[in-house]
């Protein structure tokens, strides 16, 4: 007489084979996503920056487009062309003029060719580091050589990060300035690569919520391009004004230093700060105009503290402070790159949890339509 199979002996055999089925299939989709990541990575940070030049430039390439004729390459072609002009040049004859800047002072140096002029009475008179500024500087005019022999080893450090510097900053250029071709290659094809990743967000968030998610990484990408080149720019003409008021030398110069370093997300007091040191060392100015100029100098300075949160979250559906802490989190973490996927990121995930608040099942639905997030 044959035995009954056992159910449950079959049952966990039928469980098994369709588990070991689910884990091959996941270790090779796993396998598979490893290694796209690995080819991919290479471009990773130019496609990213390509995407959000894409995104922020987007509006103003569809108004190009629709003053001829609607077509969208030569609207794409007419922007990069511009940008490269309008940015890239100035940007690599300033680098290219760092550059040679550092390489003869260090010239300069080593050929004991270079002369420090005599430091003024008042220098000795500043608080706390007077005496001593006032001593060093003495002590390079009258013997400059010495100063050097004794500090060679600094020097020869300070010179090198310097010219690495201005290296990093020419492969930044070079960097961007392939992103920025590659965002005129998408902004060509923006209907498409809209609707594309309509369809992304819809497939992750589904379809009630993937256009609200899409409309709000679009809105918080140019948010903090406007935080940040907007308020470069509005910063670097507070200053350069500020420079021209107080009859500053190379005001010019200095205000597109200023642009550049509120870009880079580096504080302007590493301009303001040797434009005031000028002022009160120069013997130029007198007392009262110094301190004049001193605070005029400072409060532009520090004007981007106002301007950022002011701008960072303009039409944006999430707070501001929200916005601004996922900015300066990713610019911790990733440089300037950061700062733009870490506030998409934050306000992306702000409304997912605010969302998930607002649809608490044991609140009343009076509540929970107020406490929804707009």
């Amino acid at each position: 007489m044959n035995a009954t199979p056992d159910p449950d002996h079959a049952l966990e055999k039928r469980l098994a084979a369709r588990l070991l089925d689910v884990l091959i299939r996941a270790g090779l989709i796993l396998a598979l996503v490893m290694l796209c990541y690995r080819i991919f990575s290479p471009f990773l940070t130019l496609m990213l920056w390509a995407l959000i030049l894409a995104v922020t430039i987007y509006p103003l390439h569809q108004m190009l487009a629709s003053k001829i004729g609607g077509r969208q390459g030569l609207a794409a072609t007419l922007l990069v062309l511009m940008g490269i002009m309008l940015i890239v040049v100035p940007t690599a004859l300033l680098v290219g003029s760092l550059g040679d800047s550092i390489q003869d002072l260090v010239h300069n140096v080593k050929q004991n060719a270079l002369q420090v002029p005599p430091p003024s009475p008042g220098v000795a008179e500043w608080p706390i580091v007077g005496k001593k500024v006032h001593g060093f500087w003495a002590r390079a005019h009258a013997d400059l050589p010495a100063v050097v022999r004794s500090m060679q080893p600094k020097i020869g450090e300070l010179a090198k990060d310097g010219l690495g510097m201005v290296a990093g900053i020419g492969g930044g250029l070079l960097q961007f300035l392939c992103s920025f071709i590659v965002a005129g290659i998408i902004m060509a094809f923006g209907e498409s690569g809209a609707r594309a990743m309509l369809a992304i967000f819809e497939r992750i968030a589904g379809t009630a919520r993937g256009k609200e998610f899409t409309m709000l990484s679009t809105a918080t990408i140019r948010a903090v391009a406007s935080g940040v080149i907007g308020v470069a720019c509005i910063q670097a003409l507070l200053i350069g004004l500020a420079l021209l008021i107080a009859d500053i030398p190379w005001a010019g110069v200095l205000s597109l230093i200023v642009l550049v370093l509120g870009v880079a997300q580096l504080p302007a007091l590493l301009v303001t700060l040797p434009a005031i040191g000028y002022i009160w060392t120069s013997g130029d100015y007198g007392g009262v105009p110094a301190i004049a100029y001193t605070v005029l100098l400072i409060v532009s300075g520090f004007s981007d503290n106002v301007l950022k949160p002011l701008m960072l979250g303009r039409g944006v559906d999430a707070p501001m402070p929200v916005i601004l802490l996922g900015a300066l989190g990713g610019m911790a973490t990733s440089g300037i790159l950061g700062m733009f996927v870490g506030a998409t990121l934050l306000a992306l995930g702000y409304q997912i949890f605010m969302r998930w608040v607002a649809e608490n099942p044991e609140a009343s639905p009076e509540k929970a339509e107020r406490d929804s997030p707009a």
